[in-house]
């Protein structure tokens, strides 16, 4: 990665953490602004490493609870559910 990306990474998890922590969904938005105010470039890696890492985390809590599901069907002998990502056409199948 260049410094500019590591950089951005870096604030991008920081940010995250403090959007956690303070329960501000508009932080991001927020140092995005600040940033472009600045750096144009580093406000597009910040904003990428913002979007990657959030839908990191949304996926990750999919796959857990999906395994925590099926685990527990498997447990009790019954057939292991399809996982069915929220909001994909697939829920209909």
């Amino acid at each position: 990665m260049s410094v500019v990306e590591d950089l951005s990474d870096k604030l991008a998890q920081d940010v995250i953490k403090a959007m956690d922590a303070l329960g501000d969904e508009q932080l991001p938005e927020q140092v995005a602004n600040v940033l472009g105010a600045s750096s144009p470039s580093s406000e597009e890696i910040f904003r990428a490493a913002v979007r990657i890492r959030l839908a990191e985390r949304r996926a990750r809590q999919f796959l857990t609870e999906h395994v925590k599901t099926a685990l527990e069907a498997k447990k009790q002998g019954k057939d292991v559910p399809k996982a069915v990502a929220p909001g994909t056409d697939n829920e209909a199948l």
